[in-house]
C-alpha cells in the first residue's frame, strides 16, 4: 500500500486493526514508526516466520512498530473518526443539560469512542490538542475512578517513548497529577516514578527541556525527604551530563526548596541550620570539582553563579536591625573569596592557546568573577591586593576580547553606584 493511496473502507478498516491492536495489549509501553523494509528483520529477531512484506503492525513484548507506509492514511481517518465521535458526544451533553434529562445508556458509548479514537490520533500525533481536551473534558467530570487517571498516565508516557519532546503531552501529565493530588493528599508515589521517567527519557532524548521542566515542576509535591534523595540520584547523573543545563536547572529548583525554611524565617546567620549550611556547602565543593575535570563548560559556571548568589545571601552575611544595612559576616564571607580568587588563578592558566577548552575556562572565569563583583563590591580591592594589578589587567582583558559589551557595561555600572576611588581603581587597571 503506498503511502496516502487509501480507499475510504481500507483506511476504516487500518483503523479497526489499529484499535484493535492497542485493546488486545493494553501492556504495550512502547511504540516507535518503522520503515517496511525492517519487519522482516524484527520478525527474525522475534522468531517469527512472517516475510514482513505485507505486515502494517508489528507487536512484540509489548512493543508496538507502525509502518511508515500507512501513517498518513491511518492519521487522517483516526482525526475523521475522533472529530465525529466528538461533536456526537458534545450534541449529547448538550441536549441532556438542555432537555434536563439523564444522560442514557449511549452516553458512555460515546465516551469510549470519544477516548478510543483520541488516544489513536494521539499515537499518531502527540501535539493534536483538540484530542488531549476532549480526554480532559471526559476525566473532568464528577466521580470518575482513580483507575482512569493511572491510564492516562500510562497512555502518554507510551506516547512520550516516540515523541520525548511532545510539550501537550507533558501538559497533560501535569494535569492529571494535579487532577489525582485533588483526591490523594501526598500522591508521592507518582511523584518519584514522574522523575525516575524524566531521568529514563533524559538518557535516550538529550537536552529535553521539557521533560527536566516537568521535573522541576514535580518539586512543589515533593516532600523535604524527597527533595534530599532527588539531590542525591541527580548527582551522578548530572556528572555525567555537564553540559546538559536543564539538569543543573533542576537542581537548583530543589536547593531552593531546601532553603525554603530560611526563607521563613528571615535572614538571621544563627537560624540557619547546619544541615542546610553542609547541603550548600557539599554542592559549592562539588561544582569546583567539576568546573576543575571538565574545562569550558560554560553550564557549570552558570550553576556556581546560583550557588555563589545564596551563599552570599543566606550565609555570608545578615541584615541588620538598624535601618536594614547589610553586614557581612568577615569568616564566613573572607573564606568564600579567598576559594574563589584561587579558583580564578587556576582557571586562568592557559597552557596552549591551540586548546579551546583553556581559552574558554579562562573566559567563563573571568566573566564570573566580573559578576560577583556587583554582587561584593569590595572584592575588586581584594583582587588586587591578591592577584596583582597586571593578572586583573589579564582577567578584564580576556573579557574584553571575547564579550567587550559585557566590560562596557561593567564599567557603566561602577560608574553609576561606587565610589570615585573604585573607579580609578578600575580606570588605571584598563589603563
Amino acid at each position: 500500500m503506498g503511502q496516502g493511496s487509501c480507499s475510504q473502507e481500507d483506511c476504516i478498516d487500518l483503523l479497526n486493526q489499529f484499535e484493535h491492536v492497542l485493546e488486545s495489549d493494553p501492556l504495550i509501553d512502547e511504540v516507535g514508526f518503522i520503515h517496511p523494509s525492517q519487519f522482516t528483520m524484527l520478525d527474525k529477531e522475534a522468531g517469527s516466520s512472517s516475510d514482513g512484506t505485507s505486515a502494517i503492525f508489528w507487536n512484540q513484548d509489548h512493543k508496538l512498530g507502525i509502518s511508515t507506509d500507512i501513517l498518513i492514511p491511518l492519521c487522517k481517518v483516526a482525526k475523521h473518526a475522533f472529530l465525529a465521535a466528538l461533536k456526537e458526544y458534545k450534541r449529547h451533553e448538550h441536549e441532556a443539560l438542555t432537555n434536563n434529562i439523564s444522560s442514557g445508556v449511549s452516553r458512555p458509548t460515546l465516551v469510549s469512542k470519544v477516548m478510543k479514537h483520541s488516544q489513536a490520533v494521539l499515537l499518531l500525533s502527540s501535539d493534536f490538542g483538540t484530542a488531549w481536551n476532549a480526554r480532559k473534558l471526559i476525566l473532568s467530570k464528577q466521580n470518575q475512578p482513580l483507575e482512569a487517571f493511572t491510564e492516562e498516565l500510562r497512555l502518554s508516557r507510551l506516547i512520550l517513548s516516540n515523541c520525548p519532546k511532545s510539550e501537550p503531552t507533558w501538559s497533560h501529565r501535569r494535569w492529571i497529577i494535579k487532577m489525582i493530588s485533588q483526591s490523594i493528599s501526598t500522591p508521592q508515589d507518582i511523584i518519584t516514578e514522574e522523575s525516575e521517567l524524566v531521568e529514563s527519557i533524559g538518557e535516550r532524548s538529550k537536552m529535553n527541556y521539557r521533560a527536566w521542566y516537568h521535573r522541576c515542576w514535580l518539586v512543589s509535591y515533593m516532600t523535604i525527604e524527597q527533595v534530599l534523595q532527588e539531590l542525591n540520584k541527580s548527582k551522578r547523573w548530572a556528572g555525567l551530563h555537564v553540559a546538559d543545563s536543564s539538569c543543573f536547572h533542576y537542581r537548583r529548583r530543589l536547593m531552593l526548596r531546601v532553603l525554603e525554611p530560611l526563607k521563613v524565617k528571615a535572614s538571621n546567620a544563627n537560624d540557619k541550620t547546619p544541615e542546610t549550611h553542609k547541603i550548600w556547602r557539599e554542592e559549592l565543593d562539588w561544582n569546583k570539582e567539576l568546573v576543575k575535570r571538565y574545562l569550558g563548560r560554560e553550564a557549570l559556571w552558570l550553576h556556581r553563579r546560583f550557588l555563589s548568589l545564596n551563599w552570599i545571601m543566606y550565609f555570608c552575611r545578615n541584615l541588620s536591625s538598624e535601618a536594614g544595612q547589610i553586614i557581612f559576616v568577615n569568616e564566613e564571607a573572607g573564606t568564600f573569596i579567598d576559594d574563589e580568587i584561587h579558583l580564578l588563578e587556576s582557571s586562568m592558566t592557559v597552557p596552549d592557546n591551540k586548546f579551546e577548552d583553556f581559552q574558554a575556562q579562562a573566559l567563563h572565569a573571568s566573566v564570573y568573577m566580573l559578576w560577583l563583583t556587583k554582587h561584593i563590591p569590595e572584592l575588586w580591592r581584594m583582587l588586587e591586593e591578591k592577584l596583582g594589578t597586571e593578572k586583573l589587567k589579564c582577567v578584564l582583558n580576556t573579557v574584553d576580547q571575547e564579550r567587550p559589551s559585557l566590560l562596557l557595561h561593567q564599567i557603566d555600572t561602577f560608574a553609576a553606584k561606587n565610589t570615585s576611588s573604585q573607579q580609578r581603581l578600575l580606570i588605571r587597571i584598563l589603563l
